[in-house]
C-alpha cells in the first residue's frame, strides 16, 4: 500500500507573478497523478500537526523566530535569502512538515508500505538557520529527525536527485554519521556546493557522497553513480529507513536544469531505491516532493514516480 499525503492549502503559499515555484506545481502533480489513475490507488493521509520541538530538530530557533516574524510582518522575500513568501508561508511550510512527518509515522507504523508527499514549498536548501533556494522549513531533514526521535531508527538514507543539490541537507547532517546522504546534481550549478570531496566531517565523515554531473548529464551518467558509489556504500551503511528529495527538475526540458532524464528514468531510480530499501529497511520509503518546474513534466515524472513506488 503506497500513502499519498498533500493538502491543497499548500498552494495559499503564493511566490508572485512568474515565479518558477508557483502554486500550480501542486495541481500539475495531483493532475498528472489523476490523469496516470493512481489516485484512487492510494491510501491518503492528513498532515501531522506540528510543534516548535519538531521544527528545533533540525532547525535553530532563532532562524523559526525570524522566518515567522519575517512571513508573519508580510514580507515579500526571507530575510535569510532567496525564497519569496506571502503572509500564508508559515503555515504552508508548517503543513509540508506535517505532511513528511505523517508520512513517516504510517509507513514505520505499518499503515503504509511506503509514501509518497506532494508538498510545497520544497525544502532541501533550507539549512538549520537560513532559508533560501524556494525553502523555508527542509522537510527532509525533520523528516529524518522525527524518524530518529519518534521510532527509534538509528540509520537513515537520505536521496536526493534534484538537478540542484541539497545544500541544507547536507549541511544539517555532515557532522552525523546516524544520516547518509547521498545526491547526483547539475555542477556548476546552484548553489554551487556538493562537490565530490564534501564527504563528511567528524562523526560524519563518509556519510556524504556527493556526485557532481555536468550540463547534459541523463541516465548514464547518473545511473552510474547510484549503481556504483551508492549501492556499494549502502552494503556497509545499511540504511534502517529511506527518504527521497524527490526533485524532478532534474528531467529533460525543465527550465530550471540541464540533466536529461525521462519519465521511465525516475520509475527505475524509484526501483532501484527500493530495492535498496527492501534489502535493508523493510521496505520503507517516503518520498518528498522538491524541484520541478516544468508543469507538464513534474505531472508526468512525479506519475511515474509514484506508480514506481506501487509496484
Amino acid at each position: 500500500m503506497t500513502a499519498l499525503v498533500a493538502d491543497a492549502a499548500c498552494q495559499l503559499h503564493d511566490t508572485g507573478h512568474g515565479h518558477p515555484e508557483s502554486p500550480a506545481r501542486f495541481s500539475a502533480v495531483m493532475d498528472g497523478l489523476k490523469r496516470a489513475g493512481l489516485l484512487e490507488k492510494r491510501t491518503r493521509l492528513q498532515p501531522r500537526a506540528v510543534t516548535g520541538d519538531d521544527l528545533a530538530l533540525a532547525h535553530e530557533i532563532d532562524y523559526l523566530r525570524r522566518a515567522e516574524r519575517d512571513i508573519l510582518s508580510g514580507a515579500a522575500q526571507l530575510s535569510t535569502g532567496d525564497t519569496s513568501v506571502c503572509e500564508a508561508s508559515w503555515e504552508a511550510a508548517r503543513l509540508a512538515v506535517g505532511c513528511a512527518l505523517a508520512a513517516v509515522d504510517a509507513v514505520i507504523e505499518g499503515k503504509a508500505d511506503n509514501a509518497f508527499c506532494a508538498v510545497r514549498p520544497p525544502g532541501h536548501h533550507a539549512t538549520a538557520d537560513r532559508g533560501m533556494g524556494f525553502c523555508v522549513l527542509n522537510n527532509v531533514a525533520l523528516a529524518a529527525r522525527h524518524a530518529q526521535r519518534r521510532h527509534g531508527i538509528e540509520r537513515v538514507l537520505i536521496v536526493d536527485w534534484d538537478v540542484h543539490h541539497g545544500n541544507g541537507t547536507q549541511d544539517i547532517f555532515y557532522e552525523d554519521g546516524s544520516v547518509f546522504f547521498f545526491s547526483t546534481h547539475q555542477s556548476p550549478w546552484y548553489p554551487g556546493t556538493g562537490h565530490a570531496k564534501e564527504t563528511g566531517a567528524g562523526a560524519g565523515k563518509g556519510a556524504t557522497l556527493n556526485c557532481p554531473l555536468p550540463a547534459g548529464a541523463g541516465r548514464t551518467e547518473i545511473f552510474a553513480a547510484f549503481e556504483e558509489q551508492l549501492l556499494p556504500a549502502m552494503e556497509k551503511f545499511r540504511p534502517e529507513f529511506v527518504l527521497i528529495s524527490a526533485g524532478f527538475d532534474s528531467r529533460a526540458g525543465d527550465p530550471l536544469g540541464d540533466f536529461l532524464l525521462t519519465d521511465a528514468d525516475f520509475a527505475d531510480l524509484t526501483q532501484l531505491v527500493r530495492g535498496i530499501a527492501d534489502r535493508h529497511a523493510k521496505g520503507r520509503v517516503v518520498s518528498l516532493l522538491e524541484g520541478g518546474y516544468g508543469l507538464g513534466g513534474l505531472a508526468s515524472a512525479a506519475a511515474a514516480h509514484v506508480a514506481a513506488l506501487l509496484k
